[in-house]
């Protein structure tokens, strides 16, 4: 076999280099190998792992997800902010939901009221607030009707701790007008009015040697005293009346609320109403001046037009008795062409005593009617 020729200017198979000759340029540098490629591992299909794992780490992203989206409010970064609670003496009718302002800007809500103990727990969050560790909280009332709101001071040189709730030395429960009213009625049933007026005469009589102005004082004191006494019946019943109207106020509280939030819808709709109506006229009046400008753009070619409309009026006015008469005359002939043409698309006819008498059974006509092939009658559509 005829060895491999080497390729030109490069060193044989097998042997040294060559040497390149004196003068001349440097032979070639030989080629370096290629790095193999390193690709990305592939991987594994899913029909080649255990199901069973697969299922296991699905469902646990599931539930971790829908963690998530069920405490999304609570989460730091994107909820809905810090939540706080406060220890109140009483709730004085707050209930979860109801705002939380500060300076009078709602800033979040009420979460929910427990009772602990003696006291009533009032957690709340608030959002981009910022909540001192001196903070004082109030029930305020928001409306007459008894609705109430949380009211925050912020105060402190540091944040408070959310897990600490705000103490009853910094917090202000409000004194309701319903209870008032209620107390109030406990109060003076509680009172003997017999014993309250024979006390204020007592006084009266022990001070009747004292001078004159201290005297009339206290006459004036014992008529109100016998006033009241008089009047015990009636006042029990007003303060009754009154516990009553409050207690039923109370009660009607969400209807109340409720009317005047359908209130609000009505004025609402009655301001659409009005500027439906206030577009309407106005395009109304558009309208008019639109046709008022038409008709001053063809006055000159509708003026002809009604002129000759009256004249053609005038001529049938005075041919109304021609018309009537050619009407009347026409309504027979054009009841008969009517019969005979109305059963489709061709005319249907007769002629009178073409067929003898003698081919006719039974005889259909009577040959002495002088009337049998006459026209119909011309003085009117019979």
């Amino acid at each position: 076999m005829t060895p491999p020729t080497p390729p030109p200017g490069g060193p044989p198979p097998g042997g040294p280099p060559p040497v390149p000759p004196a003068g001349g340029p440097p032979p070639p540098l030989p080629r370096a190998l290629p790095r193999p490629k390193r690709g990305r591992p592939r991987l594994k299909p899913l029909r080649d792992r255990d199901p069973i794992g697969v299922a296991a780490v699905g469902i646990v992203i599931l539930l971790v997800l829908g963690t998530l989206a069920y405490r999304a409010d609570r989460l730091p970064l994107v909820g809905g902010g810090t939540t706080y609670s406060a220890y109140f003496s009483e709730a004085a009718g707050l209930d979860p939901g109801q705002e939380v302002r500060v300076a009078g800007v709602k800033v979040g809500k009420v979460t929910g009221v427990s009772l602990k103990g003696n006291k009533v727990k009032v957690t709340f969050r608030v959002k981009d607030t910022w909540v001192g560790n001196a903070t004082r909280a109030t029930i305020m009332i928001k409306t007459l009707l008894g609705s109430k709101y949380l009211q925050l001071d912020p105060l402190g040189y540091r944040r408070q701790n959310p897990r600490e709730p705000i103490p009853l030395d910094r917090t202000v429960a409000p004194y309701d007008v319903t209870t008032a009213f209620q107390d109030l009625g406990r109060t003076f049933e509680q009172l003997d009015t017999t014993r309250l007026a024979r006390s204020l005469e007592t006084i009266s009589t022990t001070f009747e040697d004292t001078p004159a102005s201290v005297r009339v004082a206290l006459h004036g004191l014992s008529a109100l005293s016998n006033t009241i006494a008089s009047r015990d019946a009636e006042l029990s019943r007003l303060l009754a009346g009154t516990k009553q109207l409050s207690g039923t106020i109370a009660a009607q509280n969400s209807q109340f609320e409720t009317l005047f939030k359908d209130g609000n819808l009505l004025l609402g709709e009655l301001r659409r109403r009005r500027d439906a109506i206030h577009a309407l006229l106005v395009g109304t009046q558009r309208l008019g001046t639109e046709l008022a400008g038409l008709v001053d753009d063809n006055r000159r070619t509708l003026g002809p037009t009604l002129v000759s409309l009256e004249r053609v009026v005038g001529v049938l006015q005075r041919n109304q008795k021609n018309l009537e008469r050619v009407l009347t005359t026409a309504t027979p002939y054009i009841r008969v062409l009517g019969n005979a043409t109305g059963n489709g698309r061709w005319v249907d006819g007769y002629l009178c005593g073409t067929v003898p008498e003698e081919y006719l059974v039974n005889g259909r006509w009577q040959p002495e009617d002088p009337d049998r092939c006459k026209p119909p009658h011309l003085t009117g559509g019979r």
